[in-house]
């Protein structure tokens, strides 16, 4: 993180006596992953910008288990989410926000029934708040007049029925906001979901995050949005074997308002 960057820890907060709005589930990809963590940063300067007060688990931060549980290794799920709703009770963590929708997904419904119970909610819905409260204002800057498509993510679209609030943000940003064929409930996975992230390909005739890829540049966009940072990495693999990469950029929704608003 960078010096003008403030990213309190949940333990820092406790040792004052005070209590976030919300704690800020970083994620693996947010965390380790270089091209993600430019989204963590994004994500973060707007919370300071709108004087949020947010805090991380830092160290404490472990993975959700969400590949694991994918992978079919439900035991080491277990494990690992047992740990992270020991952490997240012990500093009695209420509201939860996060980037990445495997963590969204994960915390929200399937923590629950080991005894984690939190309000979830993505950062795309927790940037939509912020503008419907009039804590954050956003105009197009640099985006104003492009043309911008968004990739559903699986883990936010079809399985969680998020579908308006990053359009709702991409729009304010003055853009011209195009829908590829295959969207919302019928979006098509990047090919990362289910820890197909971590795996070797299978045998076909062409990979799942090229023929995504595919689907957006049909729509010609300037850039192409996403909510996900694995899906991220999937599209923007796609786009360097589409030869596009001067082209078309790949951005998260968070990084838009961020760019747009020069933080």
């Amino acid at each position: 993180m960078s010096e003008s960057l403030v990213v309190p820890t949940m333990a820092e907060m406790l040792a004052e006596g005070k209590q976030p709005e919300v704690l800020f589930w970083v994620g693996c990809a947010g965390s380790f992953d270089d091209r993600a963590k430019k989204i963590t940063k994004a994500f973060v300067r707007i919370l300071n910008r709108t004087n949020v007060s947010f805090a991380v688990l830092g160290t404490e931060e472990s993975c959700t288990g969400d590949s694991a549980k994918r992978a079919g290794n439900e035991f080491l799920f277990q494990m690992q989410a047992m740990m992270n709703i020991e952490v997240l009770n012990a500093y009695e963590a209420k509201k939860i926000v996060t980037a990445c929708p495997h963590c969204f997904n994960t915390l929200k419904n399937e923590y629950p029934e080991l005894g984690g119970n939190y309000e979830v909610i993505h950062h795309t819905e927790f940037l939509k708040s912020l503008i419907d409260d009039g804590r954050l204002t956003v105009e197009g800057g640099q985006f104003k007049g492009k043309k911008i498509t968004f990739h559903d993510p699986c883990y936010l679209g079809r399985a969680n029925k998020v579908y308006e609030a990053p359009r709702d943000l991409i729009e304010k940003l003055d853009v011209e906001l195009v829908e590829m064929k295959r969207s919302k409930s019928n979006g098509l996975c990047c090919g990362a979901g289910g820890a197909q992230m971590f795996k070797d390909a299978e045998p076909g005739n062409k990979e799942v995050n090229v023929l995504r890829t595919e689907d957006a540049l049909e729509v010609q966009p300037d850039i192409i949005a996403a909510g996900c940072p694995f899906c991220n990495t999937m599209l923007t693999d796609g786009i360097k074997h589409a030869h596009k990469e001067g082209e078309v950029k790949v951005m998260d929704v968070a990084e838009l308002i961020a760019n747009a608003q020069d933080l």
